[in-house]
Formats: structure tokens, sequence, C-alpha cells
């Protein structure tokens, strides 16, 4: 009876197990998709961007006044107070100082007060400045990260096209070395063949099974790669879908210089650091000025038998000017400058880098083209190769040496060439990437902060 009720349960198990191995077709959109906005580093790079939005609006808030409100209320212990004020009694004479001393126990204090900055030798408004600056610049290092890690897709769905399309060449030739055992056994059997000829095709098919288990792990790296970066559930087999390689030949990108220093959001995000240094240095130059505040108060003092005290109200402006400070800040102002000159000379690196990543990506592009012309080629002369070879085999012109060799020529042919159209998707998006176009080229639905 136990079984009976254990085998339903285990062929449900069993069901879960195969429907959790079962394949996803995943587009490459859908891939960029979740890697700017599922995986962890996108999610990082939005929490700053989030962070630096928090403490600018932090930031805007010093130019607002200040308002505080404090009171207190004390006991104590029965003080001996003596006024040294005269006092004088209901009929306007001074009877001098009181000869007893009040009962005091308890003290209320009450104080309101508040503050409004001037002027500040423009250090609040430069410091608004500085602080949008740099949320401005964290906002293009986010884009930038997310380029990246776009571009990060489409190397692993790639690969991952490279990896199954290349399982699926060796099990076809597999299937190929497999019958052409058999066909060789019934030969070796009726004395046609002889052992040693038989031999080399069984070696074939472990050969060709060895590389094909190669494959097979290389894909399930691949695989697994992909599923953490793009935080898919565990256990998840992903298919690239091979339409986006069939015309790969036919893409045509249009990438100017100019246009990559323009787009690319790593030479913006240095741009704005550029203006954030700038803001700092006039930040520094304002300790040359004073500062003024306007202020005004409040002040409510009850001292039990003796002083009582309200209305005190107080306003007017302060001004304070640090001297000391017209010395000192000469360093201070210079360091400021020099890592303003610093972020301009990053600038400059950074656009030289564009430059150069651009050209090369273009002439990466244009061989790969060449190269899946001679890959074609390659192909189609294999193909007659081993056609013309096993004709001659089969008439007892080649040898089984020249029968194999031409068939792996072949395998290697149609390898190649898979991987050249591959290859040229791959650097296609990497001249996008270099010119701070990939991420726009795809439709994706982004977190907005």
């Amino acid at each position: 009876m136990k079984i009976k009720h254990l085998l339903p349960c285990s062929l449900l198990f069993f069901a879960v197990a195969i429907e959790a191995q079962e394949k996803k077709q995943l587009s490459l959109d859908e891939a960029i998709n979740l890697a700017v906005t599922k995986s962890t580093e996108a999610t990082l790079a939005d929490t700053k961007v989030a962070t630096s939005k928090f403490e600018y609006e932090n930031t805007k808030n010093s130019q607002y006044p200040d308002f505080k409100v404090s009171g207190q209320y004390m006991r104590i212990t029965n003080p001996d107070v003596k006024l040294r004020l005269p006092l004088g009694n209901d009929s306007g004479e001074d009877t001098g100082s009181s000869s007893t001393s009040p009962d005091v126990n308890q003290i209320l204090f009450a104080q309101a007060s508040a503050s409004m900055p001037l002027f500040s030798g423009f250090k609040i408004q430069n410091s608004i400045n500085a602080s949008e600056n740099i949320y401005q610049a964290q906002t293009f290092n986010a884009a930038n990260t997310k380029e990246q890690l776009a571009m990060q897709a489409v190397i692993l769905y790639v690969n991952l096209y490279k990896a199954q399309e290349s399982i699926s060449l060796i099990r076809e030739n597999l299937k190929s070395a497999e019958q052409r055992v058999k066909d060789f056994s019934a030969m070796e059997e009726n004395g046609l063949l002889a052992r040693n000829d038989f031999l080399k095709s069984q070696l074939r098919v472990s050969n060709i099974q060895a590389t094909l288990d190669d494959a097979i792990a290389k894909e399930s790296k691949i695989n697994f790669q992909l599923v953490t970066f793009l935080k898919l559930p565990q256990g998840t087999q992903l298919t690239a879908n091979a339409a986006y390689f069939k015309n790969a030949g036919g893409l045509k990108p249009s990438i100017s210089e100019s246009e990559a220093i323009a787009q690319r959001k790593d030479l913006e995000a240095l741009r704005w650091q550029e203006k954030a240094s700038e803001a700092n240095v006039k930040i520094a130059k304002g300790d040359y000025y004073p500062s003024v505040a306007l202020s005004a108060g409040y002040v409510a003092m009850d001292i039990q038998n003796v002083v009582r005290v309200t209305n005190a109200m107080n306003f007017g402006v302060g001004v304070s000017y640090d001297l000391a400070g017209i010395f000192k800040n000469g360093k201070k102002v210079k360091a400021a400058q020099s890592r303003a000159l610093e972020t301009k000379q990053q600038l400059e690196i950074q656009t030289d880098r564009v430059k150069v990543q651009v050209q090369e990506s273009l002439e990466n592009y244009n061989l790969s083209i060449r190269q899946n012309k001679s890959y074609l080629d390659a192909v189609e002369q294999s193909t007659e190769n081993y056609r013309i070879v096993k004709d001659k085999y089969d008439n007892g012109l080649v040898d089984t040496n020249d029968l194999l060799e031409a068939d792996i020529e072949q395998l290697t042919a149609k390898i190649n060439e898979t991987f050249s159209k591959a290859e040229i998707t791959q650097r296609y998006y990497e001249l996008l990437n270099a010119s701070g176009k990939l991420t726009d080229s795809f439709n994706l639905t982004q977190n907005n902060n």
C-alpha cells in the first residue's frame, strides 16, 4: 500500500524536475533588458544614483533658514538666594535686599531661535551646484555601467549560441561517424576492409564524442553564467535565437568618432565631474569672504518665587570673518584647483581612449566581415572536397586516412563559418558600445530614478 501511495508522488517530483530543466527561448533583447534592470550591478548603479540625488536634495536645504526650539524644566534643592538689586515696596520706597531667602525649588526655561544665511561667500550656491553636478555625473556613470552590462550580456549570449551550434554540428558529424563505423564493421567482417581502417573509424567516433562532451560542458558553464548574471531561476536552460546571426553580414553600422565622443556616457560623466570640481574651487575661495546671517530669537524663563521673564524677543544681524583663514586658505584653493585639473586631464585621456576604441572596433568589424566570406568559401570547398574524396574512397583510389581527414576539414569549416557569423554580431555590438549607442539600439524598460 505504501508503494502505491509513493509512486504518484515520485512521478510528480520527476515531472517537476523535467519541467525545471525545460529550455527557455531567450532573445537578445530580453537578455539585454534583464542585464540592465535585474542584474546586481545594475541595481547597485541605480542605488548610487538615488543616494547622490538624496545628497543633492540635502545640500539644497542649506539655503533655507534654521529654526530651533528648546525648553528645560529643572527641580533644584532649596538654595540660598540673595538679590543684589534694590527692591521697592508698594509705596515706592527702597527697602534694600530681602532679608529672607525665597523658596526656590524649580526653574523653567524656554528658547526659540531662527537664523537665515544672507551671505557666505557664495559657498551655499556653489555647494548646491557641485552637488547637482555630482548627481548628474552619477546618473551618467550608471548609464555607462548599464552600457557595459549590456555588452557583457551580448558576449555571453553570443558564446551561448556558438556553444549550442557547435554541439549541433558535432552531433550531426557524430551520427555520420557512427554510421561509418557500422558500414566499416560489415566490410571488415566480409574481408573487404583492413582491421586497421575499421579501428581508425572507431577512433574517429571516440574523438568526436570527446569533443562533443567538451562542447556540452562549455555550453553548461556559459548557460550557468548567463542565468546567474540575468538573475533567472537556477536550473533554467536557455536557448539562443539564431535569427540574430543569420543576417550578420547585412548589418551596416554608421559610426563616427565625433558621435562617439558626444554620446559616450563615461565621457559625459567626466564632463559633469569637471563642472563639480570647478564649483568646489569656488567653494574653497568662498572662505576669503565674511559670513553674514540674520538671526532672531525668543526667551522665556521662570525661577520660582524669584523672577519671571516673558516676551524677551531679540533679532539682529551677525557677521563672522576668519582673518587667519585668509592666509591659510591659499593651500585649500590650490588643492581644489589641482583636483579640477586632474578631472580635466582624465577627460582628455578618456576621450583619446574612446577614439582608439572606435577605430579598433571598426577594424575588428570589417575584419570579421572579410573572414566570414573566407569561411563561407571554405565550407563550400570542404564539402566538395569531402564528396570527391568519398567517391574516390568508394572506388578504392584513396585510403581511410584521406576520408577521415576530409571529414575533419568539413566539420572544422562548418564550425568556423558558424562562429564567424556570431563574431560579426558581437563585433557589431562592440562597435555600438564603443560609440555609446548599444543600449539605445534596444527597446529597453529601465527603472527611472
